[in-house]
């Protein structure tokens, strides 16, 4: 069998594991096209990827053009890299079905209200006086505190914070990057309290995670999610009068803006500053970290007045 006709199993995933030698995690974006690859298989398809191939697996997508123009953009960098090796492969142009590139839609933002009454909520979950809710208002207050994802909150080991040094340890988070995250002294106090209680707790079997419940040993996403939206809906709070329903990566959202507002408020060189930002986020791009400005209007007003008072003093600078 020759490398045009072999399995496209097999070339996705030796493409996917390209990907992810280079840092990219890639669950759902592998998932998708290794289902691409299967149905090409399954399909008695042999040979290069082609345009009718990857139109008919992205319309089998029942959830919306968006998402159809997703499943086709998958199979597009699967082709670029496809190209370099078979010359007959077909790459889909972006538009290709009429779709529209897609924007992020902007973040909420938590007030300080919002954050008190979230704090509240959490710490009135059951079981009343156990672990649980303090665990819960452990979690939301990190996440407030130092933008961390929330996979790399849960996945949080006793050895990796290091209370003494004031600092977290990161280990691969998002594209599999590690880093170190310094935390305030409050930050510092607030954990220690939280890793005091949860130790002379008489119940939980011993764990190495530093977040844990009663009865689970660790966080699991569904049920911080299951919570929060539990949460979510006793607080009654709904899309309308938001820039979105609230959820909990807006609590990192909520961190960075906070930060960039400040730093502006204080007459920083934001732009210097950024990287740094960047670095602490676990951004693998400062692109992404520049996304912020144009997000959020409070910072693209500040952003437009510094710019506009910027061409003032050019335009009275003599010639």
């Amino acid at each position: 069998m020759t490398p045009s006709e072999s399995s496209m199993v097999i070339l996705a995933s030796e493409y996917l594991a390209l990907r992810r030698g280079l840092g990219f995690d890639l669950r759902i974006h592998g998932r998708l096209l290794l289902d691409f690859a299967r149905y090409a298989d399954e399909s008695g398809h042999r040979g290069a990827i082609t345009l009718d191939l990857a139109i008919r697996w992205a319309l089998r997508s029942k959830a919306g053009s968006a998402h159809i123009d997703q499943r086709l953009s998958i199979v597009r960098q699967f082709a670029r890299h496809r190209v370099a090796f078979d010359p007959a492969t077909e790459v889909p142009p972006p538009g290709l079905l009429g779709g529209f590139p897609r924007r992020r839609k902007p973040p909420h933002i938590y007030s300080d209200r919002e954050i008190t009454e979230l704090l509240r909520a959490a710490a009135a979950l059951r079981p009343r006086g156990g672990l649980r809710p303090q665990t819960y208002v452990t979690l939301f207050s990190l996440l407030t505190a130092t933008g961390l994802r929330i996979s790399e909150a849960r996945r949080l080991t006793r050895d990796d914070v290091d209370l003494d040094a004031g600092l977290l340890v990161i280990r691969e988070g998002k594209f599999r990057k590690s880093r170190l995250v310094p935390l305030h002294a409050t930050v510092v106090q607030a954990l220690r309290r939280y890793a005091d209680l949860r130790d002379g707790y008489w119940k939980p079997a011993p764990s190495e995670c530093f977040l844990r419940t009663e009865h689970a040993s660790s966080l699991r996403m569904g049920a911080v999610h299951g919570t929060f939206s539990g949460l979510r809906s006793r607080l009654g709070w709904t899309a309308q009068g938001r820039a979105r329903l609230p959820r909990i990566h807006d609590l990192r959202h909520t961190f960075a803006v906070r930060r960039l507002l400040r730093w502006y408020q204080e007459g920083a060189d934001v732009d210097q500053k950024l990287p740094a930002l960047a670095t602490y986020l676990g951004h693998a791009r400062v692109a992404d970290t520049y996304w912020y400005l144009s997000a959020v209007p409070e910072l693209l007003a500040l952003t437009s007045q510094r710019f506009e008072r910027f061409a003032q003093r050019e335009t009275r600078r003599p010639r």
